[in-house]
């Protein structure tokens, strides 16, 4: 069975701050939020540069275990590169962010969580909390100190534990969760959950059908609530892509990442927004360059001349040097496509400047696109991009498999719009010489779905606690931390 998400995203500033340090993503493989912390200190800055790295995993080719990887890989990168901007920049020194995501994979979804932002799960009518939050008033619940009811407006209840910061034994809980049509996600910051009631939240859930209408019904309510801080939702339905409803492709991005910031910018989710970033980045163009300053006086009509035909040259120069470090840019990408009719691996990215193609088929497989399912023809028809050559080629011996799966059930008569990932294919045909061979990609187990509230199973990191403030320094006994507001 093909599916993936039917999402929508949505972000507030709040009631009282000035600037918004969550961050959302939905994709149709991929949910994903953070929220930042540090006020003006960077929030926003950490939050965007997680999320920025976790975009390009929106894709189609992972197995369960290789999602997990992938993920933990991209997380702790991005952690490392927090780390190096607050050495870089002083002012960035306790900055820090909460993180959910969760990655389709096949039929199976993993979910990486670090912090007190909440996932939940509607299956059957039913709302389930799938996270547990990282936080002080969670330690004392578990400790059976609090009741969840005195959680919720315990004055310590924004003191969180564990989040990304640059440290390097930070690391999210993970735990990989069957895929199932029907089931709908909410990945949310605290914006929502400390200012909304359950049971409203619970309410909106199953009864609004569309995802836009439901997260940004959700946001409206807690700014009616009078909430003071962020609010970010995201919402993403699992749908079969044969029975509908199409997701769109194009994902939307909410909150700090979709805003230019020091140290941010708009998270590039195309190869030619890609390409375009980075000969802006290599030229050095900027779009104050041609401001005038009142101070600087007249100028004459001979420097005037003399200064623009300099800054035309320059700027020649700099085009040259800004598209050859675009192409260059090019030259280490790949993606799967289609090369005559048959799959192929392109070196480069499906692009076009002008006359220039910015990509070419590094190598074509023997697989027919004819004999592989419907969903994937299309997939391949806009092209899927990989992070490696060892990556494409992993995805081209998975599609063989595909193929050889379909002429199996062609051959019994059975219809071929997908193959369902469980399925069985047939001892494999010799394949031609040139062919890539087969070698499918293992599957993760699914966890079981855990009770409202309790904690999801999986790799997890012991770490001393943090005590990362968020809303203010504690007031009573807690954990030896160092307060960070949000």
């Amino acid at each position: 069975m093909a599916i993936a998400f039917h999402f929508a995203a949505r972000s507030d500033v709040g009631m009282v701050r000035s600037n918004n340090e969550d961050s959302g993503y939905a994709g149709p493989h991929l949910l994903a939020m953070a929220d930042g912390m540090g006020g003006h200190a960077g929030g926003d800055v950490a939050s965007s540069t997680i999320l920025g790295a976790l975009v390009g995993l929106d894709g189609e080719s992972f197995s369960g275990v290789d999602a997990t990887r992938a993920l933990l890989r991209r997380i702790t990168a991005a952690n490392s590169e927090l780390g190096q901007l607050a050495q870089d920049d002083p002012d960035l020194e306790g900055m820090g962010t909460t993180l959910i995501a969760i990655l389709r994979a096949r039929d199976k979804l993993v979910l990486a969580h670090i912090g007190d932002s909440r996932a939940f799960v509607v299956r059957g009518g039913e709302v389930s909390q799938i996270t547990k939050d990282h936080s002080f008033v969670q330690s004392l619940v578990d400790e059976g100190r609090l009741t969840p009811e005195e959680a919720t407006v315990h004055p310590q209840r924004s003191l969180v534990t564990r989040v990304l910061t640059g440290a390097p034994s930070e690391e999210p809980d993970v735990v990989v969760r069957q895929a199932i049509v029907g089931d709908r996600y909410l990945i949310c910051s605290d914006g929502l959950t400390d200012y909304v009631a359950r049971d409203t939240i619970d309410e909106v859930l199953t009864t609004e059908r569309r995802p836009g209408e439901c997260a940004e019904r959700l946001v409206q309510l807690a700014l009616r609530a009078g909430a003071p801080d962020n609010v970010t939702v995201v919402i993403g339905d699992v749908v079969d892509l044969v029975k509908g409803p199409v997701p769109s492709d194009q994902p939307q991005i909410v909150g700090a990442a979709a805003e230019i910031r020091r140290h941010t910018r708009p998270l590039p989710v195309t190869p030619a927004e890609k390409a375009a970033a980075l000969s802006a980045e290599v030229s050095g163009t900027n779009e104050d360059d041609d401001l005038h300053l009142a101070e600087e006086g007249g100028r004459s009509r001979t420097g005037t001349i003399l200064r623009a035909v300099g800054a035309a040259v320059v700027a020649a120069i700099l085009l040259v040097a800004g598209g050859y470090g675009a192409w260059a840019w090019t030259q280490t990408q790949y993606y799967v496509g289609v090369n005559e009719g048959r799959v192929a691996v392109f070196r480069g990215v499906d692009q076009t400047l002008g006359p220039i193609e910015l990509s070419r088929p590094e190598r074509t497989s023997t697989i027919a696109l004819d004999d592989l399912p419907d969903f994937y023809r299309g997939q391949l028809g806009r092209g899927i991009t990989m992070d490696s050559l060892d990556q494409a080629d992993g995805l081209v011996r998975n599609l063989d498999v595909q193929a050889q799966a379909c002429r199996y059930a062609r051959s019994q008569g059975r219809d071929c719009t997908t193959v369902p990932s469980s399925w069985t294919s047939p001892t494999p045909t010799p394949t031609p010489s040139g062919s890539l061979s087969p070698s499918p990609s293992g599957t993760a187990t699914p966890s079981t779905t855990p009770t409202p509230g309790s904690s999801s199973t999986g790799p997890r990191a012991t770490v001393t606690p943090s005590g990362s403030q968020r809303g203010g320094i504690p007031t009573s006994p807690a954990p030896s931390t160092t307060p960070q507001t949000s």
